[in-house]
């Protein structure tokens, strides 16, 4: 197993000290699928004070002294090493009361969560393995260490992590630990919202996100109870054939793996049920869901302590995921100008994935999104004035020609519209006559 030269020395000092030592758990299983590492994390025999000695020549932070971690900076590296340890009872439901440290491997390899976080590997040992986690990994196997109903009664937080392993590396999960997991799933309440949303948000990036949300949806419910409404609904639209659950997990599927647009996916249309009504002929319509859907998100996504960036461009993704698409320039220069070029491009992803997971002939309407995604881009490239910040005039100019009130924004506006749909030059002279002209008009 390949791993860095540094984290290798940083073994073999502690190996010539007289300590066991060994990378652990995520590392080795990503080594195992032939996958590069990004964090490596070390245990070892050695106590903490034992290491801070080892390593007297580097600078040494007490991370989590109380549960024996302390991170050294080695060559330029941040390197976290931990004693073999026992974890106590966890009174909470999240956190060990007590740990005690161990000079045995097996000690702290038997208080892990996952058989394939369980391995060990160091280069004199090689890999250290008594749950037989490297079946697993090759099975693609998700399997509790020992008795999986005691493995998530310590951490509320292992049943998202579970669900977020299935989805990130498309392994199933084991059915003792698929059972333990469904009724420990109003445990979830113990764990903080922010831990919650840092394991969806990974979880919904998955490429097996579909099955798990949709073998999984009563889990979800848990922490979003506002989408158990869409699990059985039926949209009675000519446009749909499933469910409004499945169609958002197929829609979640089928977006460009960045949290913005997954997470706008998941949410797209969970106000569709607030907003329907039915024709003479029993047809479902839907007008106004994406507000409503934008409003609900913004709701729950402020409850999950979404960031507020992520949350506003999430939720800006959804407001407009059904605006109508024009292929033609002057319209999409106008869509530029509301939207600016980034948003447009996630606004037209967003069509692309809806109508992916739409009956079959919606699928044609994708082309016309990705056609439009391209015109866009040939706006982009030509650099044509879109917003206030690139009209040539700016508030300050139009103190030449009146006085100071909340018309000039007014007449702004009305500048850029025309030189967005290419009536009037961006020019200083040229614009400050118009503006001139929109003063004689208004008397």
């Amino acid at each position: 197993m390949e791993i860095p030269k540094q984290i290798e020395e940083v073994l073999e000092k502690l190996e010539n000290a007289g300590f066991e030592a060994y990378i652990v758990g995520g590392c080795v299983r990503d080594g195992i699928m032939g996958k590069t590492a990004h964090d490596y994390d070390i245990t070892t025999s050695a106590d903490p004070r034992e290491t801070e000695r080892v390593f007297s020549d580097c600078r040494v932070v007490e991370t989590g002294i109380k549960h024996g971690t302390v991170t050294v900076l080695f060559k330029g590296m941040s390197v976290e090493i931990t004693t073999f340890r026992i974890d106590g009872d966890y009174p909470d439901g999240r956190h060990p009361e007590n740990v005690s440290f161990s000079r045995n491997l097996n000690d702290d390899l038997a208080r892990r969560d996952f058989t394939m976080n369980a391995i060990a590997y160091s280069p004199r040992r090689g890999i250290i393995d008594i749950f037989g986690g490297e079946a697993d990994i090759k099975s693609r196997v998700i399997r509790c260490v020992g008795e999986p109903e005691k493995r998530f009664s310590e951490d509320a937080l292992r049943v998202m992590r579970a669900l977020r392993f299935s989805a990130v590396l498309g392994f199933d999960i084991e059915e003792n630990t698929k059972s333990a997991l469904l009724q420990k799933k109003e445990t979830l309440v113990k764990v903080s919202k922010e831990r919650i949303f840092s394991e969806l948000k990974q979880l919904l990036c998955g490429e097996n996100v579909k099955g798990v949300l949709l073998e999984y949806r009563e889990v979800f419910a848990e922490i979003i109870p506002e989408i158990r409404e869409m699990f059985d609904y039926d949209q009675h639209s000519k446009y749909h054939n499933s469910t409004l659950f499945e169609h958002t997990a197929r829609a979640v599927e089928a977006a460009p793996t960045r949290a913005e647009m997954r997470l706008a996916m998941f949410f797209h249309d969970i106000g569709k049920p607030a907003c329907r009504s039915t024709d003479e002929n029993g047809e479902g319509h839907y007008y106004g869901h994406a507000a409503k859907s934008a409003e609900l998100a913004d709701k729950i996504l402020r409850e999950l302590k979404c960031d507020n960036a992520l949350r506003m461009r999430v939720c800006e993704i959804i407001k407009y995921h059904d605006i109508p698409v024009e292929l033609n320039h002057r319209a999409i220069k106008r869509r530029l100008s509301k939207l600016g070029g980034e948003l447009f491009c996630d606004v037209m992803e967003a069509h692309i994935a809806d109508d992916s997971a739409k009956q079959e002939f919606t699928k044609a309407r994708t082309e016309t999104a990705r056609e439009a995604i391209r015109i866009a881009e040939e706006i982009a490239e030509e650099k044509p004035c879109l917003d206030l910040k690139a009209l040539a005039v700016n508030g300050g100019d139009l103190r030449e020609i009146m006085e100071p009130s909340p018309r000039m924004g007014e007449i702004l506006g009305e500048l850029l519209n025309e030189v967005v749909d290419g009536t009037l030059e961006n020019d200083k002279a040229a614009l400050l006559e118009r503006a001139r002209e929109f003063l004689r008009s208004k008397g």
